[in-house]
This record gives C-alpha cells, structure tokens and sequence, in this order.
C-alpha cells in the first residue's frame, strides 16, 4: 500500500483510500500482479481490479439495488464505452431533449450522464440513486459474474459492447500510459502485450470478459444485446435502430423521415465529442482528464502499433477462446 504521504501526491484515480481490515485481509489473499497503471491489479472472482477500484466492486456488490427497467451499458475498457455512453443517453432521453444545439451533452462528458456503476461507490456505501429519471441509466465494466445479485433479480437490460481484441489492447496501453504519473515513466508496448495476452489487465481476462456476456445474449437476447464497436462504426443507423428497439424505444416513422436518427449520429460523433470545449478541458470528479477519453476512434489502429508475430499471437488466442463459441472479430 502506498503512504499516505506518497497517496496525496497522486491523482485521485490512483490513490488507494483507508481500507477496513477485512478488506486488507481479502487483498493478501488474492493474486496480485503489477499493475499497468495503478500499483497493483488483484485476481477477484477471476478478473484482475485495481486496488481502489476493487473497493468499488466490493461495496456494489454488496449495497447496489437495481430496479425493474434499469438500463446497463457493459464494455471491456477502451471498447467506445464514452461513445456509446453519449448514444444511449441521447437515444434514451429524446423525448426530453429534442434540440440537439441545447443538449447536456454539449456542456457535459459522457461519463457525468450516465455514472460508473463500482466506481461511484470507491469510498462509500450508501448511494441514492432514486432521483434519477426513468429509465436509470449505468455503465460498468464487471464481467457477467460479479455483477450486483440486484441486477440478476432485476427486469433490467444489459447492452454489451465489445472491440476487436487489437485495437482494444492498443487503445487501453495508449489511455494508461496517459495516466500515469510523468515521472513513473511509461510502461512498453511489449511488456503490456504480455500482460494483456495472459489476461492480466483491467478487468480482463478480456476473452473471458467477451465470451460470458455472448453466451448470456444467445441464451437471454431479451435481457442481453450484444453489439460490435466495428459493426457500430460501419452501419451506424442500423445499429442505432436496433438497439432503439431493444431498449423499448424505437423510432416512429415520424422521427425516422425527420432525420433524428442521423442527429442523434452527428451530436454523438468522436469528431463533434472530441471538439466540444468541456471535452478538452474537463476532468472527471477521479482526477481524469475528460480529453485523455478521446483518441483516435478508428477501426484497425492496432496495426500501426502491433508487430506480425503480436498479431498472429493476439488472433490465435482469440481464436482457441471464441471461435467455438461462433464469436469473431
């Protein structure tokens, strides 16, 4: 554990707060590695959490009570969760903001419009989320088995959505060297990549993280709608009207000739999100700056990064992991 001296000194998203003695007790007990960003990552329920995010999950589990209609939007890290964060919330609520040039998103990230489910309880236990408009609005990164049993006795819906192994994998070593302190130094593309493959990262394994979610939206598609950053990127207003019918809300014929599918496309677009003032200049109440969320947003970015041999690694595991489950990238 870090002092509390060396503590104060970090960004709030890597500072690990008092602890109970139960909890400092769990932590000995778990596998623990080095962490890409934070100080350490520590096995729980089989996916590798942060220190302080841990205490997060922790107290979600426990305290968190879901409610019929409750609406969640699942991703691995650095799979276009800030994006599809700003569609759903656009989808969900047009009815409220219809005028996309006075629309919350416009002074707000992402991230403030719909909450961070575990995050929101790091260093708390009683949260109170009645207020919120229905439907209620969460994202999260839990995999599938250490979501809040709340949730599993809850009419609630799960919109998972997933990347391609690569550009997730680049896309995350990219974000966490951006937040690590100047004179940490950088972690390297290889070292990461190890880590990555052996499923030592945030919330990862990420094939296991993937293929529970798939599994639950061939079983239950009614509960769980499984989406591809790549399809979402290519086919945006298919996509877009699909999960406007998943979610109980699909566009009337009205609103589909009166182009609110392709302004709900445009206000939400990387290239609009990523200019917008509050996105270049803002910080999330944890200490992250809203602009290291906005990078590239592109499709096979990976291959300026990946050696051959890396990609030829990355596609076999991915294959041994999911094609038998008829999952592909």
């Amino acid at each position: 554990m870090s002092s509390p001296k060396q503590s104060l000194s970090l960004p709030g998203y890597l500072q690990e707060n008092e602890t109970s003695q139960e909890f400092k007790d769990l932590i000995v007990s778990l596998p623990t590695e080095k962490g890409w960003m934070a100080k350490h990552l520590h096995q729980y329920q089989g996916f590798w959490h942060t220190t302080r995010q841990l205490t997060g999950v922790l107290a979600c589990q426990k305290h968190f009570q879901a409610q019929d209609g409750d609406i969640f939007l699942v991703t691995n890290p650095k799979s276009g969760s800030t994006w599809l964060k700003a569609v759903m919330f656009s989808l969900v609520n047009r009815v409220s903001f219809p005028d996309t040039k006075q629309h919350p998103l416009l002074t707000n990230n992402p991230h403030a419009l719909m909450p961070f489910l575990e995050m929101e309880y790091v260093g708390k236990e009683n949260l109170d989320f009645t207020s919120f408009t229905f439907p209620r609005l969460f994202s999260t990164h839990l995999p599938l088995l250490s979501l809040p049993r709340s949730v599993e006795d809850s009419d609630c819906k799960l919109v998972y959505l997933c990347r391609n192994p690569k550009d997730t994998f680049v896309s995350l070593w990219h974000f966490t060297n951006k937040l690590r302190p100047i004179d940490w130094g950088s972690t390297s593309l290889e070292e990461t990549f190890d880590k990555f493959c052996r499923g030592v990262c945030l919330y990862g394994p990420f094939w296991d993280h993937v293929l529970g979610y798939w599994k639950e939206s061939l079983e239950r598609p009614q509960r769980v709608f499984f989406l591809k950053y790549e399809e979402m990127k290519n086919e945006p207003r298919m996509q877009l009207r699909r999960l406007s019918e998943f979610l109980g809300c699909p566009f009337t014929l009205e609103e589909e000739n009166s182009g609110v599918l392709d302004e709900i496309l445009e206000l939400c677009s990387f290239e609009n999100l990523s200019n917008l003032e509050v996105n270049k200049i803002g910080r999330l109440h944890s200490g992250q700056e809203h602009q290291a969320f906005f990078r590239r947003g592109e499709v096979g970015d990976s291959m300026n990064y990946l050696t051959a041999e890396m990609v030829e690694k990355i596609d076999m595991i991915t294959e041994q992991k999911l094609h038998c489950h008829g999952l592909k990238f």
